[in-house]
């Protein structure tokens, strides 16, 4: 007998990696927030969101305060068999606002030269998109400090490309979603009505670059 139910496909995958501690150290911080909390909260909400929409969300620890190095964290979302990488994270620098960072060239990071080319495109597509998507949902909020390369980061400027970039074998985009030493980006950032909007702007930040994924997907 033929089965009358729909074909189901599995859901599509989202690894989202919020930030820190690695081995870079413990990231940003505020008077009185850390950029740990912030990328964690974010990301919680943010998985919410998206499973809503039918998306599966794969985080890149178990716990706030967990150690991942960014090796491992990349290699999280390549087994995972992510369709994008969202990594979560917060400013320490001068100014105000959220900014998209995507690999645009191949780096160098533990005698390991990456991402592909093929990541290298799909990341940009993705980066694109994103970005576009996010300034929308957070205008009022939060200011547009824009998309830049992950040379535009210290770590990028040294490598060509950030650690969890140069190890991804998918599409990779890191967003700093505010300057925490900045206190207003930090009241944002700490507030419950603050982290539901970023992550629900993240989620359709999100959307909008597996949309564009799959639009640029050879037929």
């Amino acid at each position: 007998m033929t089965d009358p139910r729909p074909d189901r496909h599995p859901p599509v995958i989202v690894c989202l990696d919020p930030g820190h501690p690695s081995e870079v150290g413990r990231g940003a911080r505020g008077r009185h927030l850390t950029e740990i909390t912030a990328a964690w909260q974010v990301a919680l909400r943010t998985k919410r969101f998206l499973e809503r929409a039918g998306i599966r969300a794969v985080l890149t620890k178990r716990r706030e305060s967990q150690f991942v190095a960014n090796r491992a964290r990349a290699e999280i979302a390549n087994r995972a068999g992510a369709a994008l990488m969202v990594r979560l994270h917060g400013d320490s620098e001068g100014g105000s606002g959220f900014a998209v960072y995507v690999p645009d060239r191949a780096g160098l990071s533990g005698g390991v030269r990456g991402p592909s080319p093929a990541v290298l495109r799909s990341s940009h597509i993705a980066g694109r998109a994103f970005h576009a998507a996010l300034s929308p949902h957070l205008q009022g909020l939060l200011s547009d400090r824009g998309l830049h390369p992950d040379t535009a980061t210290a770590v990028g400027s040294r490598q060509g490309a950030l650690t969890g970039s140069v190890f991804s074998h998918v599409p990779v985009v890191l967003i700093e979603m505010g300057v925490l030493t900045n206190p207003r980006d930090e009241a944002v950032l700490a507030s419950e009505s603050g982290q539901e909007r970023m992550a629900g702007a993240i989620a359709a930040a999100t959307r909008a670059a597996l949309a564009a994924l799959r639009g640029a997907a050879p037929k």
